[in-house]
Order: structure tokens, then C-alpha cells, then sequence
């Protein structure tokens, strides 16, 4: 079992540099090779820290490259030999302390889109997401299933359908997530049987939407076959456990309710916490016997 979270590090204060379209226009794109080449270091300075405090499981930042699809940037920045050395850097790192690396691409990035057009961006968002992903040794791409649309279940066959038609090497990294508000667990797993994709399972968002229904761990794990150990999100509700928003801390007994769930099974686990590594670190000590 391996825990993990998400992007920033409180810790070393860690900063992933932005940049404005207009900037970007007076600049060139060697601003934007200036920028990501500090997110590479911020990167690798946080994968570096967390080795040395046995967190091996990590969500990348998705804005490692800023502006990473957008017309004005024409860097080819997945064959630049600055890029490259310090992605091999990285790499090296996750693959000889067995590090589990992930990404969440954004909340517009959706495959069910009605839209022709925000599918397209969509698909955009997804191959540069694969292309980071790969350089940097890991393996999960999560998303959500998108919006209903006032057809709940034609969305969830949209989904299916087009993650069908996605390249091979997307298919074998994204991870479809259950959300807080329109599409449960259930919902996901009816997605899953659709097409395939590997079901992540967000605790919290179940306790939040579940439309009744119990969790299946086992239906879940089986949606794993062939693509390694299930993945898992938790978090506890800032004011009360069916709220939305996430504590700065992961609470003990939410904790212990996820291990319930598993029945011994093995699962990586994702703590989405304001206080991000120091809310992982208690319970990595406590597994760890430290």
C-alpha cells in the first residue's frame, strides 16, 4: 500500500509557475521553456522529498507545461533535450523506489462532451497529459465522467464510446473517478462494463452521492485486471462527512472506514488534503511502524 497527495508541497512551499496568454504573445515560447523547466525542478525536488519520507505516490501538476495545448505554444517540448534531462532524472527516481505518479486533468476536460469541439480540446488535454505522464514513469491519468446532460444514461454511453476510440496508450493509463454530484459509483461501473475502463474510487464522494447503494469493492477490483493495483482517493469533509469541501487533514476513522471497504485487498491510496504531505505522513509512520 502505498500513500500519497496531490501536487504541492507545504513543506518546501512549492510553486508551479503559471503563465498568461498575453505573455506568452510578447515572449515567445521561450517563456514558456523557461517556466517548465522550473516546474521540471520544482518536480523533481518534491519527488526527491518524498522519497526520503517514504511517500511513494504522487499526483504530477497538470500545468507542468503551461499553455501545453494552446495554438501559441509550438514548442515541441516532449523532444527537448533540457525537458528530456530532467524527465529521465525524475523517471529514474519513481522507477528505483517504485513510485506511483499520477494526473487529474482539469474539470473541462470532458469525454462525454456533446460538443465536437470541447471533445476535440478535450482529447488535446488527454494526449499531452499521456505524453507528461510517460517521461515521467507513471501510469494514471484520472478523470470524471463529465456532465449528464439531462440524460444521465446516454452520457455514460457517450463516455464509453468515445474512451473506445481514444489511442491505445490513453486507454491503458486513464482511470474513470466517481464524483460528488451527478455520476456514483454505480454509475461508473455501469461506464466500466461499457468499455472497460478502470474504476477509481473516491470514498468521499461516495459518502457524499451514492443514491443509496453500497460500495462493491470487489466489482471495482475486477475493473483492475490487467492494469496493476487499484487506485483510491480519500478525504474528510471540512465540516461534517458528507461535505463537499476537504479538511486540511484526513481524519482516523475515515481512514479506517476506506480499509473496511478494501477487506486486506491491496489498493494505493490518494489523500486529497489541504495540508497535502502533512496530512499523509501520520499515517505512512504508522504503517511504516516509525
Amino acid at each position: 500500500m502505498r500513500l500519497g497527495y496531490a501536487c504541492m508541497n507545504t513543506e518546501l512551499k512549492t510553486v508551479f509557475k503559471t503563465l498568461r496568454l498575453a505573455t506568452a504573445q510578447a515572449e515567445g515560447t521561450g517563456k514558456i521553456k523557461e517556466l517548465t523547466l522550473k516546474n521540471m525542478e520544482t518536480t523533481l525536488e518534491v519527488v526527491k522529498w518524498n522519497i526520503e519520507n517514504d511517500i511513494l505516490f504522487y499526483r504530477a501538476s497538470s500545468t507542468i507545461v503551461p499553455l501545453s495545448t494552446h495554438p501559441v505554444n509550438d514548442w515541441v517540448w516532449w523532444e527537448d533535450p533540457d525537458f528530456l534531462a530532467l524527465a529521465d532524472k525524475i523517471r529514474a527516481l519513481v522507477e528505483t523506489h517504485q513510485m506511483r505518479v499520477s494526473v487529474h486533468p482539469g474539470q473541462y476536460t470532458v469525454l462525454n462532451a456533446q460538443k465536437p469541439e470541447v471533445l476535440e480540446k478535450s482529447i488535446e488535454d488527454l494526449e499531452y497529459h499521456d505524453k507528461l505522464i510517460r517521461l515521467l514513469g507513471g501510469n494514471d491519468i484520472i478523470v470524471h465522467t463529465g456532465g449528464a446532460y439531462g440524460d444521465k444514461e446516454a452520457a455514460k454511453k457517450r463516455f464509453a464510446e468515445n474512451y473506445l476510440k481514444l489511442s491505445d496508450s490513453l486507454r491503458r493509463r486513464i482511470r474513470l473517478e466517481n464524483d460528488d454530484k451527478t455520476f456514483t459509483v454505480r454509475d461508473v461501473l455501469d461506464v466500466s462494463k461499457m468499455c472497460g475502463v478502470p474504476i477509481c474510487l473516491d470514498i468521499h464522494h461516495h459518502n457524499v452521492k451514492n443514491d443509496g447503494e453500497p460500495i462493491d469493492f470487489d466489482e471495482i477490483l475486477a475493473t483492475w485486471k490487467g492494469f496493476g493495483t487499484p487506485k483510491i482517493h480519500i478525504s474528510t469533509g471540512k465540516e461534517g462527512f458528507t461535505d463537499l469541501r476537504h479538511h486540511d487533514l484526513v481524519s482516523a476513522e475515515d481512514f479506517e472506514q476506506l480499509l473496511l471497504v478494501l477487506k486486506g485487498t491491496d489498493a494505493d491510496i490518494m489523500f486529497e488534503a489541504k495540508l497535502k504531505e502533512q496530512a499523509v505522513l501520520p499515517f505512512v509512520r504508522k504503517l511504516l511502524n516509525k
